[in-house]
């Protein structure tokens, strides 16, 4: 007997379909257990511009007349066709966008727990003389007291 005769067929994509369902069962065991999570920031800045659509069109003013209406649901319908694409291309993007301004809030909220434990003790800001107001400061620059 040949070897292509007692070799039964492989499938070349089964493990790929073995891990996809893994996943897939992961995902419907957490949805379950910890209910619908928030999706990437791609598909949250979709749900956003709908979101803002749907509010701004179901504004109804009267003083706004029926070309006035007409031009703000064409100006929702350019806003959506420019954003697609560039989520539809770019979604990655949108995800470190977001995890840049997570760093950027973790940061402002320590230096303003910082402040607070020193008001709270009566501390004086710490003055390392360069702040340009006790005379030490060095060129244009100065150090911004969140106080």
């Amino acid at each position: 007997m040949s070897d292509a005769t007692e070799r039964p067929a492989v499938d070349a994509d089964a493990w790929a379909e073995a891990c996809a369902e893994d996943l897939e069962a992961e995902r419907a065991r957490r949805r379950e257990r910890y209910g619908t999570q928030t999706g990437s920031a791609a598909e949250e800045l979709r749900k956003l511009v709908d979101a803002v659509a749907e509010k701004v069109s179901s504004l109804q003013n009267p003083l706004f007349g029926a070309a006035t209406q007409g031009a703000v649901q064409q100006l929702i319908s350019q806003a959506k066709s420019a954003v697609e694409p560039v989520i539809e291309r770019n979604p990655q993007v949108f995800d470190h966008l977001a995890a840049a301004g997570n760093e950027l809030l973790a940061a402002y909220r320590s230096a303003v727990e910082g402040h607070e434990r020193r008001w709270t003790r009566d501390e004086p800001a710490p003055r390392d003389g360069r702040d340009g107001r006790d005379g030490g400061g060095e060129g244009p620059s100065e150090k911004i007291d969140l106080d």
